[in-house]
């Protein structure tokens, strides 16, 4: 009879936001400076994983930084820079300038 060791292993859990029900929020900083509100969301065809925040109304705020624009015109915001979402979309503002 052969001893077997089987080790269970639980994933971790991940709280995931359905990608949808960003749109429309607003993007702000964490000391509450205004970038603009969720237009559109860019991500990886392969893997899913999100990329870009696209800006709609944006602040002067915003628009006053040398932030990064797709082939449109509209402002992005790197996904990785993302603190948190509820009411409002949460960025790290070092992380984008």
């Amino acid at each position: 009879m052969e001893d077997t060791l089987t080790m269970q292993t639980e994933e971790p859990r991940v709280e995931k936001n359905n990608s949808r029900e960003l749109l429309g929020k607003t993007v702000v900083t964490k000391s509450g400076k205004k970038f603009g509100n969720v237009y559109d969301l860019s991500f990886d065809i392969k893997t899913g994983e999100l990329i870009h925040i696209l800006l709609k109304n944006t602040t002067g705020f915003a628009e006053g930084l040398e932030l990064d624009r797709d082939k449109n015109g509209n402002f992005l915001i790197p996904y990785s820079s993302v603190l948190a979402v509820g009411d409002f979309v949460v960025v790290a503002e070092e992380d984008i300038v």
